[in-house]
């Protein structure tokens, strides 16, 4: 008799801390699958020097990100895939889309980071549709704006909850990118105090 698959993860004790660490990254990745923040990209005719600027900008994935090292965990790896998916149906002329998870599950220290980089007409405008969604999808509330950094544009960071675990919530865009950051287990000031920096890791400008 054939025996069934093996499952992607041994299951873990009820209540601990991996087991709602790994259950609110489900609930995220399908809350973010379901379109709250999916943003319209265009392609410009004007605004030269914007436009330059913005097809110069490019999203990579850093070995690490803020002192925490890549998740290789593949079944992690696709919850991030699925949750930049929506991002990446939307892109016109984009020109790369990183997702993944950094830092440890087991100790509940795990940051998300999905960003796609294409020419986006109204960065302001697209920014507003995201904690939107956010809001509806994560109940991210208190948002509330934050310095973008040397990079530019437009940021804001709020707290979230899913699962009953708190999350720190960071959302950017400008003329050449659109990411977003969920630090689980933590709060928006935590995402706040970390934010340019994580940015900085992810976002290139040639």
């Amino acid at each position: 008799m054939s025996q069934p698959p093996a499952a992607p993860y041994p299951p873990p004790a009820r209540g601990s801390r991996p087991a709602r660490v790994l259950l609110t990254v489900v609930a995220v990745v399908l809350a973010l699958c379901g379109g709250g923040t999916a943003v319209a990209w265009y392609a410009l005719r004007d605004e030269v020097v914007e436009v330059v600027e913005a097809t110069g900008t490019r999203v990579v994935a850093p070995e690490t990100l803020a002192g925490r090292p890549k998740v290789t965990d593949p079944e992690l790896q696709r919850l991030a895939d699925q949750a930049v998916g929506q991002m990446r149906s939307t892109v016109r002329d984009g020109n790369s889309t990183v997702a993944g998870f950094y830092g440890d599950p087991d100790t509940g220290d795990l940051v998300m980071v999905a960003a796609t980089a294409g020419l986006l007409a109204d960065p302001e405008r697209e920014l507003d549709r995201s904690v939107e969604g956010l809001a509806t999808d994560l109940g991210v509330a208190t948002v509330a704006p934050v310095e973008p950094g040397p990079l530019g544009g437009a940021a804001r960071c709020g707290d979230g909850r899913a699962q009953g675990l708190p999350l720190g919530v960071c959302v950017w865009a400008d003329r050449g990118s659109l990411g977003l950051v969920v630090l689980f287990d933590a709060a928006g000031a935590d995402a706040r105090a970390e934010f340019v920096t994580i940015r900085g890791q992810v976002e290139r400008r040639d």
